[in-house]
């Protein structure tokens, strides 16, 4: 047994899916680093403009280099509830002039307040940023370097970097949604050919060996190309079939009609009972023989003509005239009275003449042989949206357990019957878009039903 494959919609949406989730991960950590990086930007403006500021409130007083911090570089650094402010000014002698002299000073050779840059540490136990901005003084008692470094904590930075990257995942998130649902429509509209060809292939009758003609994308086209082919070589085999069902019940009719004649030019010679009882079991397996060979050539017809022949204007109540001339036998063994209800005024559909002919020939023959023990009655009957040709007879009819069976081809065949003559009304029918039905009456009697779809008005 196969192994049962996932549906393409399923496996695309997966894969997709899958696709959508790598790159929301690539996304997401992106915009971490960005946001991290924008947050780092942002403070160290902030910590970089504080460090100017206090070097530019140094002087020398006196000899004396003199530290006035200013307020307004404490009040950049506020903005941040968070964190916690480190510093030191150290002068040229490398003394801590003021501030935290075990805060580590960043290695830089940068020219005084040229482009100062701020770098991550570490200082009483916490992440910190650290920069470092340089003054140099030429005064006859002051003549050198003093480094101003000043450190802040990342606690208010990281929150910062957070929220930005949320409120980014937030928005991948929808945009993830909206191209996932964007991806189920559009998967599910450029599969609707897919669907549209499996429809034309199911709905299909089961003699329909004509080529899918479906509007399909260029991608399906080597699949319907190939279908076709196989249809191609499946009618071909199915005409040769065809050919020689027909070309043998043809060459069988030929010596059994002969056969007949012989039977019956023997039947008038005086012979035994016993000799006599023979004879007549021979003529009727000849019969039945004979029979056989006429419905494997109907069969055989009707078939060739389905979907091949192109629909024309019919008349139904001709067709039902026609079929009850040629399906009465000569000779019958009881009297069966034949009654037909028909209206007076054409009843037109979109036919094949002669399909429906052999239809209602096969119905009629089987009712005579099989059902009628007295009374025949055919009528033709238009519906809103059918045109009804039925059949009734007056006998037992057929049990309603085996009505599936007697639409098959030898699905339950009669005593003396082959089991083909209802199978060919039902396939002449459902070439016609029509189905065979059956009613049993309330007291004794049988009824089959041939619906045919009403496509043409009657003829005014």
């Amino acid at each position: 047994m196969a192994r049962r494959e996932p549906s393409l919609f399923t496996r695309l949406i997966v894969l997709i899916s899958l696709v959508l989730m790598a790159g929301a991960a690539a996304l997401t950590t992106a915009a971490w680093y960005y946001a991290r990086a924008a947050a780092n930007d942002a403070y160290d403006r902030l910590l970089v403009g504080a460090a100017y500021q206090m070097a530019e409130a140094l002087t020398v007083q006196g000899g004396t280099l003199t530290v006035e911090l200013p307020v307004s570089a404490f009040d950049l650094l506020a903005n941040s509830e968070r964190d916690r402010i480190f510093y030191k000014i150290v002068d040229p002698g490398g003394r801590t002039l003021t501030g935290y002299p075990d805060l580590a000073t960043p290695e830089s050779d940068a020219p005084a307040m040229a482009n100062p840059e701020a770098r991550d540490g570490w200082f009483k136990g916490a992440d910190v940023r650290v920069t470092k901005v340089s003054r140099f003084f030429s005064d006859p008692s002051v003549q050198g370097r003093v480094d101003v470094v000043v450190a802040q904590t990342t606690e208010a930075r990281t929150a910062l970097a957070r929220e930005l990257t949320l409120r980014a995942v937030a928005l991948i998130i929808v945009m993830s949604g909206l191209a996932l649902g964007g991806a189920v429509f559009a998967i599910r509209y450029a599969l609707r050919p897919i669907g549209r060809l499996g429809a034309a292939l199911r709905d299909r009758d089961a003699h329909d060996v004509t080529l899918i003609t479906v509007s399909t994308p260029r991608e399906l086209r080597p699949f319907v190309s190939a279908t076709n082919e196989f249809i191609t070589r499946l009618k071909n085999r199915m005409d040769l079939m065809q050919q020689f069902i027909a070309d043998a019940a043809h060459q069988i009719r030929t010596p059994l009609t002969a056969l007949k004649a012989q039977l019956q030019l023997l039947s008038r010679q005086p012979m035994e009972p016993q000799g006599l009882q023979h004879l007549t079991r021979v003529q009727e397996r000849v019969d039945q023989l004979s029979r056989l060979a006429g419905q494997l050539l109907s069969h055989a017809m009707v078939n060739h003509r389905a979907g091949a022949v192109p629909l024309e204007t019919v008349d139904v109540v001709e067709v039902v005239r026609r079929a009850i001339r040629e399906a009465m036998p000569e000779t019958l063994d009881r009297d069966v009275l034949t009654s037909l209800e028909l209206p007076p005024v054409p009843v037109t559909i979109e036919g094949d003449a002669i399909s429906l002919k052999e239809a209602v020939k096969n119905v009629v023959d089987n009712a005579i042989r099989h059902g009628a023990p007295t009374q025949l009655t055919l009528r033709v009957r238009r519906k809103s949206q059918t045109v009804d040709i039925e059949v009734e007879d007056d006998g037992p009819g057929i049990l309603p357990e085996l009505w599936p069976q007697v639409t098959e081809r030898f699905g339950a065949p009669s005593p003396g019957g082959s089991g083909l003559g209802l199978s060919i009304a039902a396939d002449v029918l459902a070439a016609h878009g029509g189905r065979l039905t059956f009613r049993h009456a309330d007291g004794n009697g049988f009824t089959v039903i041939m619906s045919l779809p009403s496509r043409i008005g009657p003829k005014s």
